[in-house]
């Protein structure tokens, strides 16, 4: 691979890292929120959908860190 394109992968790796700790911040909060639902509301269809909403943020959190290190493959 020649390096123009080893360098717009390292950019778009860099990228990943900003997306990825944003993700990571917004499902942090979510889970703070979770966290702190009052007791009436736990099991309802707001927490269902919020537990659903965490737990799809870490998917999407797991492929982007396994996108990452397939880039990380190609520069090493």
């Amino acid at each position: 691979m020649n390096k123009p394109r080893r360098k717009a992968i390292a950019s778009i790796m860099e990228k990943m890292e900003e997306l990825y700790s944003e993700l990571e911040s917004v499902q942090g909060e979510e889970q703070e929120a979770l966290d702190s639902i009052p007791e009436n509301l736990i099991g309802s269809e707001r927490y269902e959908a919020m537990e659903t909403a965490i737990s799809t943020l870490e998917d999407a959190l797991s492929y982007l860190e396994q996108a990452k290190d397939s880039l990380e493959e190609i520069l090493s």
